[in-house]
């Protein structure tokens, strides 16, 4: 009997599949994320751990449409006019890491006697951060819209605008490149790409919308997606013609579409490739790590990858700071570009491909760009574990977290009220300032892409530093009844013009805040009508009928509440008018319910009794 023939390209994909889904979820779950599991999973199968797969460099060729549609999906996130206002951190913070990164790294491999082309390529490959893993990074802890995000995104941004005149550069330093021929053909190659991006745009505003018009009109969902993959793998391809970056390409496409009638289309269907195809890039640098150099010349490339981190940790916080973006911001900052990105494998290729270097050293080179990656999201697990004990430390001592910005609106409290107000004015283009004093609360929300500043509402001059003065509402959602009222108070009597609204856990609370004038909604209140209301529809009630007898008992309740609150320090009157006032209430509702039901019961009547239509 004939053995069956596997294909290879299947027999592989299982493998990945299988090292992704094994690894990735125990790294979540024991707190090292997705990235470290599927760099784990890579140097596992790769050709210097288990050997299940040795074609790297084809895998990782076909796995950077991955970052290629990362860039695509977070294009369609940002319109042309937010492009413009990031023009000064693109130009200003990019520019200045690229050149300073690869200035430094070049000045320090001359000072060390290094030949100067290698040195400017090291310099310029060291410059370059992962954009893979800096944005899966920056997705994972929800912080793309902070100030930390937003300025990494620009600085990768002009990382990728400076490939191709790297790539030039690289020609124009190659041995015997100096000539007139080599020159008019950088030019050249600049042209061709300029001209393409200015193709792209108007294509994008003139042509696109159209076609894209036309294919959603078949109705055909396979067709639409067929076309989405079509546009970004055709774009990058046409990056690649002129030597510019695929995920350039791909950002500049999702922009021109940003603001188009197709974008969520576009992201629900792209989404899941580039989940997938993102993994598949993280598994093959993994696979890229030597493990063989790495033990022959272990002092060597570890500490090669650990003095390029360290070196770009401090230089890179640095320019955050000049940049005026907060310490814990700064250090995030830090930290998601703080290892050599993809590129440099790029740079290291072509540097070796024009004899600019030699193979040995773009070999060496590239062990130390792929362990530098491994640092970055052990990094951020120090990160946050310094962050939530300096954010302890701080609640010790009294401190509080410098504030931004003075907003209108002041939420105080982050557990499960202030959430979802959080959410509801957020959702509403309101931003508030939010307040909380957990630190671990502080963390978790950070995870989900909402910026909360560690502080006691209780003190007077956390209220003062979060802008009290100028503030037209403060939110009190803070669980402790007592402290909110005594922050009601304070905030009443030397903020009078500032609306107060209050979380009160029962009614003493609201006859309290009723007393200063405040208004407030009880914890449980509102639920509970809703749940009353549900339980009515149970019971055989109309939509409608339950929904308004709900709503009757909310109105009758509240009236209750105002009535209740000039006795409600005398007990028996207060006992007499709440059963009276609920007699009055069930009595009005039993007699609704009559009716409604009289009225069924005539309208089934007459139905039967109607003389039948006279036929022809």
């Amino acid at each position: 009997m004939a053995t069956a023939h596997i294909p290879p390209l299947l027999l592989e994909g299982a493998i990945y599949l299988g090292a992704a889904v094994l690894a990735v979820p125990i790294f979540r779950r024991i707190g090292l994320g997705s990235v470290l599991g599927y760099l784990f999973a890579g140097i596992v199968i790769g050709p210097w751990g288990l050997g299940l797969v040795a074609d790297t460099e084809t895998v990782m060729h076909f796995s950077e449409f991955g970052v290629v549609m990362m860039l695509f999906l977070i294009g369609l996130e940002i319109e042309p006019d937010k492009l413009m206002k990031l023009r000064l951190p693109i130009f200003g913070m990019g520019g200045l890491q690229v050149l300073l990164t690869g200035g430094i790294v070049y000045g320090l491999g001359t000072a060390f006697d290094l030949d100067w082309r290698l040195s400017l390529v090291v310099g310029m490959g060291v410059a370059m951060s992962s954009t893979a893993i800096a944005m899966q990074i920056l997705a994972e802890q929800g912080a793309l819209n902070r100030p930390s995000g937003r300025s990494a995104f620009s600085v990768l941004l002009f990382q990728d605008l400076a490939v191709i005149p790297i790539m030039i550069l690289l020609l124009v330093i190659a041995p015997g490149a100096h000539t007139a021929h080599g020159v008019h053909m950088d030019w050249l190659a600049i042209l061709k790409a300029v001209s393409l991006v200015i193709l792209l745009i108007l294509g994008g505003q003139y042509l696109l919308r159209p076609v894209l018009r036309y294919i959603a009109n078949t109705g055909l969902r396979e067709i639409f997606i067929a076309f989405s993959l079509f546009l970004i793998i055709g774009v990058s391809i046409l990056m690649t013609l002129v030597g510019l970056s695929m995920a350039l390409g791909a950002f500049i496409a999702g922009v021109l579409l940003a603001d188009s009638e197709y974008r969520q289309e576009l992201e629900l269907d792209i989404e899941p490739f580039k989940g997938l195809l993102l993994g598949l890039f993280f598994i093959s640098v993994g696979m890229s790590v030597n493990l063989d150099l790495v033990l022959q010349q272990p002092g060597l490339i570890v500490g090669l990858a650990l003095a390029f981190v360290l070196f770009k940790l401090v230089l890179l916080f640095g320019l955050a700071k000049a940049f005026r973006l907060d310490n814990a911001g700064g250090l995030m900052f830090a930290v998601t570009l703080s290892q050599v990105g993809e590129f440099a494998f790029v740079i290291f290729s072509g540097a070796v491909d024009a004899k600019v270097i030699s193979q040995e050293h773009g070999a060496l080179l590239n062990s130390v760009v792929a362990l530098s990656m491994v640092t970055t999201p052990l990094l951020l697990l120090g990160f946050h574990f310094v962050y939530r004990r300096l954010l302890q430390q701080r609640r010790k001592d009294g401190h509080h977290d410098e504030f931004e910005e003075a907003r209108p609106v002041i939420v105080a409290g982050f557990g499960r009220v202030g959430q979802i107000i959080t959410r509801l004015l957020t959702s509403a283009g309101v931003v508030p300032t939010v307040i909380e004093h957990d630190p671990n609360q502080i963390e978790l929300m950070r995870s989900f892409g909402y910026r909360a500043y560690y502080g006691d509402i209780t003190r007077p001059d956390v209220l003062r530093a979060a802008g009290i003065a100028h503030a037209k509402l403060l939110i009190l959602a803070i669980d402790n009844a007592e402290e909110t009222l005594e922050t009601a108070r304070y905030v009443r009597q030397h903020y009078p013009d500032v609306k107060i609204l209050a979380r009160a856990r029962n009614r003493t609370y609201v006859f309290d805040y009723m007393d200063l004038g405040i208004d407030c909604v009880r914890e449980t209140f509102l639920s509970a009508v809703h749940l009353g209301e549900k339980a009515l529809r149970e019971m055989g009630y109309g939509a409608f009928h339950a929904y308004s007898t709900a709503w009757k008992f909310r109105q009758n309740d509240e009236k209750m509440m105002h009535g209740l609150h000039p006795i409600h320090t005398d007990m028996q009157k207060v006992v007499s008018y709440s059963v009276r006032t609920r007699q009055d209430l069930q009595r009005t509702l039993t007699r609704e319910m009559e009716e409604v039901v009289a009225g069924l019961n005539n309208n089934a009547w007459e139905g039967q009794t109607k003389a039948p239509a006279p036929k022809d």
